[in-house]
């Protein structure tokens, strides 16, 4: 029998034209609260992972980055948030496109972007800690 994530991927898999959307974050690509930032790296894996798999079954899958979304996991936090509607909205809008990957914000297009370069251009309090 499979397990339930595998009855889940059997059934969407069954059903030519699926969506399956999975919510990442910034945090795939930047890292800032340990564990969790390395848990949306992992997710972030999977999915390209899942979207390779699924695609010949004629599922399409979605990978979600983005910073803060002005929700109650979000309350403790400074600076720019998305309202949950805003979203919302952009993810519907990419899947409707058919895109796979959704950058929700501007900060998360910056980081993303910065993959490309020096890892110090991402974390710049690394420059000058080499003994």
């Amino acid at each position: 029998m499979p397990s339930l994530d595998g009855a889940v991927l059997l059934v969407t898999a069954a059903k030519t034209g699926s969506i399956l959307i999975d919510v990442h974050s910034v945090a795939s690509w930047y890292a800032f609260g340990g564990a969790y930032s390395a848990s949306k790296a992992a997710l972030w894996s999977a999915t390209n992972s899942l979207r390779i798999e699924l695609a010949p079954m004629g599922v399409h899958v979605t990978g979600v980055h983005m910073g803060y979304v002005d929700t109650g996991m979000a309350a403790h936090a400074d600076g720019p948030k998305m309202l949950p509607t805003q979203l919302v909205t952009t993810v519907y809008d990419a899947v409707e496109a058919g895109e796979y990957e959704v950058l929700a914000d501007e900060l998360t297009q910056g980081v993303k972007a910065a993959l490309s370069g020096p890892v110090e251009a991402l974390y710049p309090d690394l420059r000058g800690t080499n003994a």
